[in-house]
């Protein structure tokens, strides 16, 4: 399919051929008729992209301060990987479409072929052919509804939300400082909704738009009258609410605003701009100041937007799919009429030259909609070949899921070894196919499971995708006889553990001997293997403190359904490091957690007793100081101990002198893990981690939860 993309490097646009989008649980697969570029919010994007590295810098200073973090503690190389994977690929563009329903998940359901919808979201509503859009952030529409028009949903959406926070009333008076798209869109709904509107801006052409279509009163903000003519058109009342629409580092909005209230009025930011208003406007005035999130209630909650969870009504009356709904109903009722918002309209092949427009200064423009091809057969390939081939080593690898951590640890040690061949690349969206196939010479990019493993060119299966589909595409590739490496867990849950013990037993029986390898590379260290070497295996006493740092309970690994939660998501790293320097498997496991942080379960302390009476404590903790290092280990064993710190620096006590081994960059062992792994391949032999220790990490971390929930200590 074809897809509009930016590179942020130089900020260049451009269509391309990507593999379609994959089709998840609770999506639904849309061919695009109609989008609207949000003129703001792209622009800025664009604007940014095309600026130096060090105009990238100034807009993004927290970016820079992560930058300088990862440089700290990862050194110069896997700095410059993290911040080449951000400029090197492409973005996709767009956030508000609309189309017809061609293909449904097998759990949605409202939904058929042949719907006519609208889509919203940023990453799914994209300027392209075809979109994966997940259910709640889709709506279906009356067959008799204007496509084009329904391609404004996600922009009216967003104007809606800003009127709900704002609370205006039937006669009341709002003032709309900012004129744009979403600018205009807000004046058009409060219009319909019965309420007086008063719309600002600093350039002549939006306020003429708007005193055209959609105000009753549409003046300049830049005159020195703006506000004895609001006063005077509110009858020396006032404004009740103001909403903010506009985009700029100015204060003059929000002071503005103060000037042009009534007493106990109430502002609403919808647009990017600052706060720093002038006190004692506010202050004597009593207003009240809100922020208008996004389209609504659901943003950003992936349990809402990913998972299809929905809000009960009785409770939150609009959430971001009922304001779509309800901005749908206004379009079809012909409450509202769009006509005069589109100025432009662009072919999706001449889609770029709609951001010259954008960026330029010398055309004006509101609404900006990209048409697409729909009478001629929508050409979807099942593959792109790249036409590149690299090296002649029997290893032929094809790589599932290439996010952050791949590109940052996997493709580039995968990349150098020269026993590998990189075939083909399966991510779940095409345009991040595209750029991994790119940057590191596949052979082709596809949205096709079976492309990969049923590939009789594929040997070998690298799956680094989220958590939740860790175990499915494990278990299909180990059935069709590949070697597969998956990034940790190896599945979230005891049901797909089982189906692993049942396949690999199935195997053994048929003298097959897969090799499974899950990316538990802390073993794998330099320095790992000294302080093992030094202390050799036995009974010991193991301590592993982990700092790990609060995360957004929103966050994709926070959701149990989706990443595991923290401690089955990552935890089980540290479990398998316990076995590993011990030399036997655990037997018992009781779990401690603070429950006063906020339900998350990610302070907690993981204590364990092993086969050969070893004992070790894992404790991971979100509430500690960002200053602290990450890691800390420290073992006991025949008056010998070890003190491994952030894998940089390794200490032996003694009875002699101390050994002492420091690094200049952090090694958590990923290159030796997969060399490890691809040298089994090569020599026929079986997988670096035996399969017993694999499955006994993931049962310990599944039963470390089960006794953090029960207060029980769990045999295993």
């Amino acid at each position: 399919m074809k897809q509009l993309v930016q590179k942020l490097k130089n900020g260049k646009l451009q269509v391309l051929d990507v593999p379609d989008p994959i089709l998840s649980s609770g999506q639904i697969l849309v061919q695009n008729h109609f989008s609207v570029i949000s003129a703001g919010t792209e622009g800025s994007t664009v604007n940014t992209a095309r600026k130096s590295l060090i105009g990238k810098a100034k807009e993004r200073p927290q970016q820079v301060k992560q930058v300088a973090e990862v440089l700290k503690t990862q050194g110069p190389i896997q700095t410059y990987r993290a911040v080449m994977k951000k400029l090197e690929g492409y973005s996709p563009m767009g956030y508000s479409t609309s189309g017809l329903v061609i293909d449904t998940a097998p759990d949605v359901r409202g939904f058929a072929k042949g719907d006519k919808v609208a889509c919203a979201g940023v990453g799914y509503a994209n300027h392209a052919e075809l979109v994966g859009i997940p259910q709640n952030l889709c709506v279906k529409l009356h067959k008799d509804t204007n496509l084009e028009y329904a391609a404004y949903n996600t922009v009216g959406a967003i104007a809606m939300q800003g009127i709900r926070q704002a609370q205006s009333q039937l006669g009341e008076t709002c003032l709309v400082i900012g004129l744009g798209l979403i600018g205009q869109l807000t004046c058009l709904l409060l219009r319909a909704s019965g309420v007086r509107v008063i719309g600002v801006d600093i350039r002549d052409e939006p306020i003429q738009l708007a005193r055209d279509n959609c105000t009753d009163l549409a003046i300049s903000s830049l005159s020195e009258k703006v506000v004895h003519q609001i006063e005077e058109f509110t009858h020396g009342i006032g404004a009740d609410a103001v909403i903010i629409a506009a985009a700029t580092s100015s204060s003059d909005p929000i002071n503005l605003a103060g000037k042009c209230l009534r007493h106990r009025g109430r502002v609403v930011i919808v647009g990017n701009v600052p706060t720093d208003f002038e006190r004692d406007i506010f202050y004597r005035k009593e207003i009240e100041l809100k922020m208008s999130c996004s389209y609504g209630p659901g943003r950003y909650d992936p349990r809402y937007e990913e998972l299809g969870e929905d809000y009960p009504v009785g409770y939150v009356r609009w959430t971001e799919k009922r304001n779509m709904e309800a901005f749908q109903h206004l379009l079809v009722s012909q409450n509202m009429s769009l006509d005069f918002l589109t100025t432009h309209r662009f072919k999706l092949d001449d889609a770029p030259k709609a951001y010259d427009i954008i960026l330029g200064s010398n055309t004006n423009y509101c609404g900006i909609v990209i048409e697409y091809d729909t009478i001629k057969p929508l050409q979807r390939p099942k593959r792109i070949d790249m036409g590149s081939y690299r090296g002649s080593g029997n290893v032929h690898i094809g790589f599932i899921g290439a996010g952050s951590y791949s590109m940052n640890h996997l493709l580039p040690n995968v990349k150098t070894n020269k026993h590998a061949v990189l075939k083909g690349v399966m991510t779940s969206g095409g345009t991040s196919s595209r750029s991994v196939a790119e940057r590191y010479g596949f052979e082709f990019c596809t949205a096709r499971e079976e492309d990969i493993i049923s590939s009789t060119d594929i040997n070998t299966i690298f799956i680094a995708t989220r958590h939740d589909s860790h175990a499915s595409y494990t278990l299909n590739a180990l059935e069709a006889g590949k070697n597969v490496f998956v990034e940790k867990p190896l599945c979230i849950n005891e049901h797909h553990l089982t189906e692993f013990s049942k396949l690999m037993k199935k195997k053994a029986h048929l003298d097959e001997k897969p090799r499974l390898m899950v990316g538990f590379n802390r073993r794998f260290s330099p320095l790992t293997q000294k302080l093992k070497q030094k202390l050799g295996e036995g009974a010991m006493s193991m301590i592993y403190r982990v700092n790990a740092g609060e995360m957004d309970r929103n966050a994709w690994m926070q959701v149990e359904e989706i990443g595991g939660g923290r401690i089955i998501g990552e935890a089980c790293h540290f479990v398998d490091y316990l076995i590993y320097i011990n030399g036997s498997l655990p037997v018992e496991v009781f779990t401690y957690s603070m429950h006063e942080s906020n339900n998350l379960e990610d302070v907690v302390s993981i204590h364990l007793r092993f086969e050969n009476g070893s004992t070790g404590s894992v404790f991971y903790l979100s509430n500690g100081s960002k200053k602290l290092s990450k890691e800390y280990i420290e073992v006991y064993r025949n008056g010998k101990t070890a003190i491994l710190e952030d894998f940089k620096k390794l200490t032996i006590y003694g009875s002699g002198k101390s050994y002492k081994k420091k690094l200049i960059v952090q090694d958590k062992g990923q290159p030796n893990a997969i060399n490890s792994f691809i040298e089994a391949i090569i020599k026929g032999k079986p997988s670096p981690i035996p399969y017993e220790e694999i499955h006994a990490s993931m049962l310990a971390t599944f039963l470390a939860v089960e006794s953090m929930r029960t207060s029980k200590p769990c045999l295993i």
